[in-house]
């Protein structure tokens, strides 16, 4: 049996990967549609996605070294290329690569100090002096300088561009400064287009009402492009083709077949989709740790969930089963987030990875969005709960589930009960939206909590399901039972109401084929607990229900 390959987990530079002789899946054929596209580029995609990589992987490319590249699928081409372009092979240019990412910005001057330190590390190697303070006029010196010293036009490489902004979201006086920084920096771009041979910016989302890009419009976004659907994550064809050796040790470890772990990763880890052609790719982060370590798990969560996100559905009151259907966009919309727009959610969560296009409507210029795989779906909703209910953490919550799976198998809506109202009165009172203070308690936002914890259990559970007389609050299947809720606060009824609500507009013949018990369950919350008052619950058993 072959020794095993080392996998690149949280390596980065292509350059280290390389000389270290770690798996690298063959991302070259990119650098050949670049160049056949444009020169100055934007890319959108997640975090841990692989855009540093790629990036590192360009600036070697663009530093001529050609040793690191041997076996690529650009080694092959190179000589073509440069003909065309009329340069020679592995030709070396100056190359400004700046990483935005490795910094905390939490005041005034911190993106200016992480500029000015990626700036002098770059006066420094090439020998330019620094003539003014002001990152802009800084990188203007060095574009043009180097150019006029070199003869050769300049490479500019932009690692997680947005991160200062994404990290101040909250802060609206720090997110502008932060932001008219940026629109001066990136100018630039525009500014030396003349000396600048190459350039690409890469982050999760695209500020388009910030006005960061407004000037700087040489920019290509290649974002959703086809050709570009797989430059970052893997494609099914490079699974099977690269990583069939660790797709059979991990069957092994699993004790499991090669095919059924083949569709066990594919549910938990594929699914993500940037592109109208409907290429799926695997998440990298996720695939690899999972092929190293021999264990499933929700390895992309680990880097946790970015708190701007959870923040920002919070503050925005969103509604959380609206994220578990099938949502509508606009494909000129989802690339286009839009800070405090009532719609920004979406676009944010897709750019985020947290919603992924499953369909593309040509006729309507329309797309449907949806969770990408169950690792989304289930850890997306296990890191949102404890920012919620401090009845449920990050060290209780899976036993908690489980409990909760046990008693609802098993027909105990008494205990289960028991758990809604801890877990509702651990929503802190400055957990509730500002603008729901002193007014009457909204049933949706304890709603979306309760959904959220009934999806985590692996059950189908459903909310606002459409049926011909309304729409049911929620619908809760097992194995064994089947529950259907209707909430109601005191001041429009009672759990009794809520009850009669259910058996008057027919919601029984939506699910009335099934051989399960079906617990009717009406439930009121109290304005002034916060909580629920009461709940009542009816069984309907088989041989009782109207044909």
């Amino acid at each position: 049996m072959n020794a095993p390959r080392r996998m690149p987990l949280g390596t980065q530079d292509f350059e280290l990967l390389r000389s270290n002789g770690d798996l690298y899946v063959d991302k070259t054929q990119y650098i050949e549609k670049l160049f056949a596209l444009g020169r100055v580029f934007f890319l959108s995609r997640p975090h841990r996605f692989g855009k540093s990589l790629f990036l590192s992987t360009l600036k070697a490319y663009f530093e001529g070294k050609k040793e690191l590249f041997d076996g690529l699928y650009i080694a092959k081409v190179e000589a073509e290329l440069a003909r065309q372009q009329k340069r020679e092979p592995w030709e070396a240019r100056p190359v400004l690569y700046f990483d935005l990412n490795a910094k905390v910005y939490d005041d005034k001057e911190a993106l200016r100090t992480r500029l000015s330190q990626q700036l002098l590390k770059h006066e420094q190697l090439y020998s330019v002096t620094q003539r003014s303070n002001d990152p802009d006029d800084r990188l203007v010196d060095l574009v043009t300088t180097l150019y006029q010293k070199t003869g050769k036009r300049v490479v500019i490489l932009v690692d997680e561009y947005d991160k200062p902004l994404l990290e101040t979201i909250e802060n609206e006086e720090l997110n502008q400064a932060n932001r008219a920084m940026l629109r001066a920096f990136y100018e630039v771009i525009k500014q030396c287009d003349g000396a600048i041979h190459f350039a690409l910016l890469t982050g999760i989302t695209k500020f388009s009402k910030t006005t960061l890009f407004s000037s700087v419009n040489n920019l290509n976004d290649i974002s959703l492009l086809d050709e570009f659907a797989g430059v970052c994550g893997f494609t099914e064809q490079e699974l099977k083709q690269h990583l069939t050796p660790e797709i059979e040790q991990l069957a092994q470890a699993q004790k499991s077949s090669v095919e059924k772990t083949l569709e066990t990763l594919k549910k938990k880890y594929d699914g993500y989709c940037f592109a109208s052609s409907g290429e799926h790719v695997y998440n990298p982060f996720s695939l690899l740790n999972v092929l190293a370590k021999k264990n499933y798990g929700y390895y992309w969560f680990e880097t946790a969930t970015p708190t701007y996100l959870v923040n920002y559905i919070k503050r925005k009151q969103e509604f959380i089963p609206e994220f578990d259907k099938d949502l509508s966009i606009g494909v000129n919309a989802v690339q286009d987030f839009r800070y405090n727009d009532d719609d920004a959610i979406v676009p944010l969560l897709f750019q985020s990875g947290y919603l992924t296009i499953k369909k593309y409507l040509t006729s309507a210029n329309l797309l449907r969005l949806g969770y990408p795989n169950e690792e989304v779906r289930f850890g997306f909703l296990e890191e949102l709960i404890p920012h919620y209910s401090s009845r449920l953490t990050r060290t209780n919550i899976e036993p908690t589930i489980w409990n909760l799976y046990e008693w609802l198998n098993s027909g105990n809506l008494v205990d289960t009960m028991k758990l809604v109202e801890e877990v509702l009165a651990g929503i802190l009172y400055g957990n509730i939206p500002n603008n729901e203070t002193g007014r009457p308690l909204r049933e949706q936002y304890y709603q979306s909590v309760l959904y959220a914890v009934f999806r985590l259990l692996g059950l189908h559970a459903q909310s606002e399901v459409v049926c011909a007389s309304g729409r049911i609050d929620m619908i809760v299947s097992t194995r064994k039972h089947i529950y259907l809720f209707e909430f109601k606060v005191t001041t429009e009824g009672s759990a009794e109401d809520a009850i009669a609500q259910i058996k008057e507009r027919g919601y029984l013949k939506k699910i009335r084929a099934t051989k399960r018990p079906i617990h009717l369950v009406g439930v009121s919350f109290d304005e002034k607990s916060r909580n629920v008052k009461e709940w009542r619950e009816e069984i309907v058993e088989k041989s009782d229900r109207k044909k």
